[in-house]
């Protein structure tokens, strides 16, 4: 354990972040699931729909560096090719 007070706070608040940084990548791999659960049953429309849902969890997961741009860039792209463009 820490002595110094800062090095005490830095912890509580590495505790805290990974934490809520774990709360959204559970919450990515979920909808990643479902996603693909749902393209695999060809159910393209309701996969549309969280696609859309699943682009949106990754775009701010990026932004607040959970994960990075490029890896949420990927992401977004693999989405947009499992769906036909009729479906979009």
């Amino acid at each position: 354990m820490p002595n110094k007070l800062a090095s005490i706070k830095d912890v509580r608040k590495s505790r805290k972040r990974t934490h809520s940084n774990l709360r959204v990548k559970t919450n990515l791999h979920s909808l990643q699931r479902s996603f693909l659960g749902l393209v695999r049953e060809k159910k393209f429309d309701e996969a549309g729909v969280l696609a859309h849902k699943l682009q949106q969890a990754l775009d701010k997961a990026a932004k607040i560096h959970v994960i990075h741009k490029n890896r949420a860039a990927k992401s977004i792209s693999a989405l947009q090719k499992a769906i036909p463009k009729t479906h979009i």
